[in-house]
């Protein structure tokens, strides 16, 4: 049976991760043997870390790990070559705020030999206008700087399978913040296939998460410049997908791509 990892990134969710543990874990004991649920602390200062740690033992299937704070798309990075390294065959990325639904998970576990990324689209949204503004224009951003048109690029709520996975994330530069993103974008721009099906999307059960329409524009323009900057870095490595060649390199983490780590870790703002 094909073996599952879960990663779910948690940064101060003190007030959630104890329900996402719950709720996840049953799916990855469903799963093939040696399946894990995985929650990647990125460096919380609350109790997240604490209190998912202390419910190791009441789930047998749970990993926690933690990390210094870089930010989501460096969590959810870690957690993808985490899977990797321990052999597993599929990973599945969700949140740990409560937006999403385990129920759903059983269509994409269905498909997942059809192959590509399985993207949730989040359809029936809850998170308020300003979230679903900033999807929309998020598609065009693609659009400009990628020519491709992805319905919900950053939706946290996937299925791939390593194999194709550890391919596609040569080409993603190290502790990126939109890594998730960028992943959509090479699986459509190499032809790997692209998946969508219909998912719920709750408001955050717990916590807080600020954002306006001004960091929402001062972080689009920026994400904008970094990703024509990075289009033209991938065209002279050639897309070295499968080839041996890791584009993970030097020029990737030159200027441009450090100053967009910093300007997403700072606002803390999700697309």
């Amino acid at each position: 049976m094909d073996k599952l990892y879960i990663i779910i990134p948690a940064y101060n969710e003190e007030e959630t991760v104890a329900a996402a543990i719950a709720q996840w874990h049953p799916i990855a004991e469903q799963a093939g043997a040696g399946s894990r649920l995985v929650i990647i602390d990125d460096g919380s200062r609350d109790r997240t870390l604490k209190i998912a740690s202390g419910l190791k033992k009441k789930y047998p299937r749970l990993t926690v790990l933690t990390k210094e704070n870089q930010g989501h798309g460096a969590a959810v990075l870690y957690g993808y070559k985490y899977a990797i390294r321990k052999g597993a065959d599929y990973v599945f990325q969700t949140d740990s705020d409560g937006q999403t639904l385990p129920s759903e998970f059983p269509v994409f576990w269905a498909h997942r030999k059809d192959g590509g990324l399985l993207i949730g689209c989040r359809t029936y949204r809850q998170d308020g206008l300003s979230r679903i503004f900033v999807t929309k224009t998020l598609r065009l951003v693609l659009l400009a700087a990628f020519h491709v048109w992805l319905k919900d690029a950053n939706s946290p709520y996937r299925l791939m399978g390593c194999g194709q996975l550890q391919d596609v994330l040569r080409n993603v530069p190290k502790n990126f913040f939109l890594s998730n993103v960028l992943i959509s974008v090479l699986y459509s721009k190499k032809n790997l296939g692209v998946s969508y099906y219909p998912i719920s999307f709750l408001p955050r059960q717990g916590g807080k998460n600020s954002i306006s329409i001004r960091k929402i524009f001062k972080i689009g323009l920026t994400s904008l410049r970094q990703f024509f900057a990075l289009q033209k870095i991938w065209e002279r490595h050639g897309y070295s997908m499968g080839t041996g060649r890791d584009t993970d390199s030097r020029e990737l983490q030159a200027a441009p791509c450090k100053q967009l780590h910093k300007n997403m870790k700072k606002e803390r703002v999700p697309l």
